[in-house]
């Protein structure tokens, strides 16, 4: 790749992605180098009826982060709400004043010519399909760019190619729902790092300021740019808990520990700045072609070897790109955090959370990355939610830079914001859970984990599941996970290390794990439906049946894990073959588990069919190279794919994994969501 030094910027830097749709209103995010008018231009191809042909106005609003950046979100009501299951086509025009010769030119442009990487066929629009009924829609997690396998995101390409003909909209996935680690900002790449940095200084991200009490000479974005240790050694820069004033620590010099957790901080991005340009280079191809990351001189000789390496895999993950950025311009996509999107173990415990948020330097560190998923992520999926928190925002991002004192204001705003949840009126209905920021916090102990959700987020859940006929909840983490290692983390946590195996799971907390199964035991609450988690990398599909006094519930768990990810092959193997002897359907250990009133049961992937994908076929650059090849063991697969959920014409559920090996794998469920 050649960096375009003194080439004028393409006004289009990453999307359109299309958001939340739905009968009423039409979402789409995207990223323009220059302040510009958009004309937005919307068809019912079902019915050929222009639904919207105007240039925006109060439909669109924009956020400027550099000189060169402005990140758009456009919401367009219906004048005439939709009907019926549709496909939409769109176009968006780019509308530029500019002056030369002493005259003023008006440059209108198109996605026809800035984005043409995002069309299936050069005489139609991008499209996608808006519907009221969710039976076929794609979720997954965990997309961690230097993973090495193909991107799970891709397949999702792979999928639309065959099935965008109109004649196959109900093949047609209807939403893409990401439950979690969209972007790992706690372990980056050394490569993403410097196109990373270069991207920062050809679009003039702003820079910023900060209090750093442990290193009063790096305040600033420029002092970490030039710091020796920015590259693959900013565990020696990020922030450190406190020593404890004990007389064991006076005699006995404490060494003190990093707040941040994660074993792969060596890159832990930290300026608001960085977070923003890793987004533009996870979604979108146009960006790369602003930077050039085959060499760099910045980097210490002895870690040359791991940037090489890296880079081979970065490499493929760009190939990709066009295919990820054309899917995500035909999909309605939908998000929620998990904790890569802003660190690993956010919030796990009471103790973390004090250390990280009372140190002014971690926590404008995971301020910047909130920030970032709240403008990139979040504003998407429900824009109303958002406003007060945008208002508050463009004060902060000003056409001369970044105001610090509103910078700090709006960090507290965002740590005090209950509206990352969020819910699709669809049918079934979605329920996507926030369960990192509103954390039941143990108060015996401030080393045991949280509960995922407190008292009266799981009350406010309950309300949204009394009395619906059939409900799709997203929670990122599995509300049922794999005993054993859920032992294993009990273990650790009792002697107090539950950083050291990330110790979050819904039964690590009395309370949360007692008032979620009061929820499913309460006989208003829908008595079938589906629950869609990550995290874990690794897929596995439950069956669950509750037997209670007063009702009776089945549930079926959909766990699909990574997009780009995967658990250690033999690791995996063994703790399953492990769980199967100890946790039999017959083993008294049961009786010692939170879930014993419940029968849960574990649906086997069959190969069913091969998945035919154009794109996973072509050879690329990198297809010689050893990368990561999922496995399928007993009851899981291990290994990077998107997962497909399809609920039948006779109301059946089919659980499904695309891998990134063109495979399909069908786990057998035999749960009706209507049956009652």
């Amino acid at each position: 790749m050649t960096t375009l030094t003194n080439a004028p910027l393409p006004i289009l830097l990453a999307g359109p992605i299309v958001r939340h749709c739905d009968f009423e209103q039409i979402n789409f995010w995207l990223v323009t180098s220059r302040s510009c008018s958009l004309r937005c231009h919307l068809i019912n191809k079902s019915t050929s009826e222009v639904l919207f042909n105007e240039e925006l106005t109060t439909q669109c609003q924009q956020v400027q982060i550099g000189q060169s950046a402005f990140i758009q979100l456009i919401s367009i009501p219906l004048k005439a709400a939709l009907t019926e299951t549709s496909v939409i086509e769109y176009d968006i025009q780019f509308i530029q004043q500019t002056s030369g010769n002493n005259k003023n030119q008006v440059i209108t442009t198109s996605l026809s010519k800035e984005a043409t990487h995002i069309y299936y066929n050069s005489d139609k629009l991008p499209n996608f399909v808006v519907s009221q009924h969710t039976n076929n829609l794609l979720h997954g997690s965990c997309r961690k760019p230097h993973f090495p396998s193909k991107d799970g995101l891709a397949t999702v390409d792979d999928i639309l190619v065959n099935t965008i003909a109109e004649e196959q909209i109900q093949e047609r996935p209807s939403l893409l729902m990401m439950s979690g680690d969209q972007v790992y900002c706690d372990d980056v790449a050394g490569p993403m790092l410097v196109a990373i940095h270069q991207l920062i200084d050809r679009l003039g991200l702003y820079d910023e300021g900060w209090k750093n009490p442990e290193n009063e000479n790096m305040t600033s974005s420029g002092d970490l740019l030039n710091h020796e240790h920015n590259y693959y050694q900013r565990t020696h820069i990020l922030p450190k808990k406190p020593i404890p004033q004990s007389l064991f620590n006076k005699l006995y010099s404490g060494k003190a520990a990093p707040i941040f957790s994660s074993i792969s901080a060596n890159n832990h991005l930290i300026t608001s700045a960085e977070m923003f340009a890793m987004y533009l280079l996870v979604w979108s191809p146009t960006p790369w072609s602003l930077t050039n990351i085959e060499q760099n001189n910045k980097i210490h000789q002895r870690f040359k070897p791991q940037y090489e390496k890296e880079l081979v895999i970065i490499n493929q993950f760009i190939e990709t790109l066009p295919n990820v950025s054309r899917a995500m311009a035909h999909i309605p996509c939908y998000m929620i955090f998990d904790d890569h999107d802003i660190t690993d173990d956010w919030n796990l415990t009471r103790g973390w959370e004090e250390a990280a948020y009372n140190h002014p330097f971690s926590k404008r560190i995971i301020g910047n990355a909130l920030l970032a998923y709240f403008l990139c992520q979040g504003w998407g999926n429900a824009p109303k939610n958002f406003n007060t928190l945008l208002n508050k925002t463009k004060n902060t991002y000003t056409d001369n830079g970044l105001d610090s004192v509103q910078h700090n204001e709006l960090i507290d705003e965002l740590y005090q914001f209950d509206g990352w949840h969020y819910q699709l009126n669809t049918t079934p209905k979605i329920v996507v859970l926030n369960t990192r920021t509103n954390r039941w916090r143990s108060e015996s102990n401030a080393n045991k984990p949280s509960g995922l959700m407190d008292w009266e987020s799981l009350c406010a859940l309950q309300v949204e599941l009394i009395n619906q006929p059939s409900v799709i909840m997203v929670s990122p983490a599995p509300i049922y996970g794999i005993k054993i290692i859920e032992t294993i983390q009990r273990t650790f946590t009792f002697f107090g290390q539950p950083l050291a195996v990330d110790a979050e799971n819904w039964m690590a907390h009395k309370g949360t794990a007692n008032v979620i199964l009061n929820i499913f035991r309460h006989h208003k609450t829908p008595p079938h439906f589906i629950i869609l988690s990550g995290d874990v990398h690794y897929s596995f599909v439950y069956q669950i049946t509750h037997r209670f006094i007063r009702t009776n519930s089945t549930i079926i768990q959909i766990t699909c894990s990574g997009i780009k990810n995967a658990f250690p092959d033999t690791l995996i193997k063994n703790l399953e073959r492990l769980n199967y002897y100890l946790y039999g359907r017959y083993s008294p250990l049961n009786w010692f588990t939170k879930r014993r009133r419940m029968r849960i049961s574990e649906q086997k992937p069959s190969h069913q069919e091969n998945y035919y994908s154009p794109m996973n076929n072509k050879e690329s650059k990198s297809s010689s190279l050893n990368f990561h090849k999922g496995k399928t063991y007993n009851s899981l697969y291990n290994g990077s794919g998107i997962g497909q959920l399809v609920i039948k014409h006779n109301h059946e559920v089919e659980a499904r994994v695309l891998t990134v090996e063109n495979e399909m794998l069908v786990f057998n469920t035999e749960m009706n969501i209507n049956k009652h």
